[in-house]
């Protein structure tokens, strides 16, 4: 139960289905009420009709026990003193009228004895509507009635209570009512129905998604990507998210792989060839290499150092943001290297001092397996938001073709000259990495000598 109602589908079902249940019962509470007040206006104007034709009578000397009273409403007249002067005919007992008696009392005609001629009464307005019951020939309904002041030609003043039945309106609001009641569950068991059925049918996509994703997973094979719907809506963004999200996963894991693998490989050579020499050494102490045995040692601890740092920065290891000046930074690392010349101007930026002086010492130690006799360091401003750091070289450059290239790990355009010069080609990637976490880029281009020129971008502190 808890896993069926945990469903979107359920959800949607029970949300769309409580909405709809709550719009139709206001908007039946509402035609209700609108039905029943109209039909109640409607007994209102009948009922005040009745009374003004009996109050028009009285008023024109007719006499109360002659009153032509309409059969289909109540009628009473009562004078000042509450005494019933008339009523109709059948009418056995009343109530809300204010007077109960239904029994006239012997009255005057409501014309004068005098033999003058005869003046009309005045028939006033409508006074007051009420609701109450009565009981004609047995039966016992409720009516509206209304009040009709009227003076008659014997200058009195009487009241005037006409009725109007209220059955039909109550008919007609138990009929209304009881259609609603019945209809009302229908309707919901359609508007259910029809929205499990339109979101099993908008889920099928999600479920398809949900099913390869799984799949993938207990396959591990991240080739595989999930289907997209042929629509334009959120679930074919969704899948064609997943699709990227995969990709650039498997375009991860196989950088990683690659790694690994790459560095084992260039692990394996300097660690050989220092357990060689100290094997040789073991067995003739006299045929040791110390010098060789050292550089292995050094290359190795480079390459170590590399992977380490590679490591930290794939980890999301963020800068020290500190204040770093770039121009003394560049003539430091310079400093005793043969044939470069530094031109700098004073520009600050934020970051880390030793892994921005990583990427000067790679950039520099690179320049120089591949200069024929110059580099030229360059450190100047772009503007009032850039620092541009240029290391350039007067070698053979960078063929366009692969100056992204250069950039991936473990990549060596001369592998022999790389290897004999101890490089595992991985500086010019941790010089990219390094400048991405500072929030800039690396990029070469032909430098004015014709050699290569690494351009650095860094934004201003």
């Amino acid at each position: 139960m808890r896993r069926l109602f945990g469903s979107v589908r359920a959800r949607a079902t029970l949300a769309a289905t409580a909405v709809v249940a709550v719009a139709l019962v206001a908007a039946g509470a509402v035609v209700l009420l609108s039905l029943r007040s109209n039909l109640a206006g409607q007994a209102d104007t009948a009922a005040d009709s009745a009374a003004r034709d009996v109050a028009a009578q009285i008023a024109q000397g007719v006499p109360y026990r002659e009153l032509d009273l309409d059969e289909d409403h109540p009628v009473q007249v009562v004078d000042r003193d509450g005494r019933v002067l008339a009523v109709s005919e059948d009418l056995e007992a009343v109530g809300g009228t204010g007077a109960p008696e239904v029994t006239p009392v012997p009255s005057p005609d409501a014309g004068r004895d005098d033999g003058d001629d005869p003046e009309i009464g005045e028939v006033g307005e409508v006074t007051w509507h009420g609701q109450g019951r009565a009981t004609v020939d047995g039966a016992s309904v409720a009516y509206r009635f209304a009040q009709v002041e009227v003076t008659d030609r014997s200058d009195r003043k009487v009241r005037v209570y006409a009725g109007a039945s209220l059955q039909a309106q109550q008919d007609a609001v138990h009929t209304a009512a009881t259609v609603m009641l019945v209809g009302l569950p229908v309707l919901l068991a359609v508007v259910a129905w029809v929205t499990w059925t339109v979101t099993r049918r908008a889920l099928r996509p999600v479920e398809a998604i949900r099913r390869e994703m799984a799949a993938i997973t207990a396959s591990e094979d991240l080739a595989r990507r999930v289907p997209v719907p042929d629509t334009h809506d959120e679930v074919a963004r969704l899948a064609r998210t997943t699709n990227e999200t995969l990709a650039a996963l498997e375009t991860s894991v196989e950088r990683r792989r690659r790694f690994v693998a790459d560095a084992s490989h260039e692990l394996r050579s300097p660690i050989a060839s220092l357990r060689t020499q100290l094997e040789v050494a073991a067995a003739h102490p006299g045929l040791l290499d110390l010098d060789g045995a050292v550089e292995d040692t050094v290359r190795l601890q480079h390459l170590a150092a590399d992977l380490l740092l590679l490591a930290r920065l794939d980890a999301g290891e963020r800068d020290a943001g500190a204040r770093v000046e770039l121009a003394a930074l560049a003539r430091e690392r310079a400093a005793g290297r043969a044939g470069v010349t530094v031109r700098v101007d004073a520009v600050e930026v934020a970051g880390s001092r030793g892994q921005l002086q990583r990427v000067l010492d790679n950039l520099l130690d690179n320049a120089e397996r591949h200069a024929r006799s110059a580099i030229v360091v360059t450190v100047r401003r772009d503007g009032d938001r850039h620092a541009v750091v240029e290391v350039g070289d007067d070698g053979d450059g960078v063929p366009a073709g692969d100056r992204e290239r250069i950039f991936e790990r473990f990549v060596r355009l001369d592998e022999a000259r790389a290897r004999d010069d101890g490089g595992a080609g991985l500086g010019l990637a941790i010089a990219r990495d390094v400048a991405a976490r500072h929030g800039g880029t690396l990029t070469v281009r032909d430098a004015p000598t014709g050699g290569a020129l690494f351009e650095l971008r860094l934004p201003i502190a």
